[in-house]
């Protein structure tokens, strides 16, 4: 039986999303690809920080990131909240 991860690091990759489909899409996938991983790997509902969504569209809906850093946090049982593990600097 796995234990149950109370909080932790994940690098996603998000090379995928830029080799599939339209280049207008490409903010909504990233969006749904980390959410699907993170639901993946931990087991679990995972809710998104707004500044994960602000992070992706900064460079624009058609230029995500190649790769991001997500923080998780048990909130409940079966319940995740995920945050930009590095604050960004602008």
């Amino acid at each position: 039986m796995p234990k149950d991860k109370n909080e932790g690091i994940y690098l996603i990759p998000l090379r995928h999303v830029y080799r599939a489909g339209s280049r207008r899409d490409r903010g909504k996938r990233v969006i749904s690809y980390i959410r699907k991983f993170l639901e993946r790997h931990l087991g679990g509902k995972v809710i998104l920080d707004p500044a994960i969504s602000m992070f992706i569209y900064s460079r624009k809906i058609e230029k995500p990131p190649r790769k991001i850093l997500v923080r998780f946090l048990k909130i409940d049982n079966g319940i995740y909240k995920a945050m930009l593990a590095v604050e960004v600097k602008r």
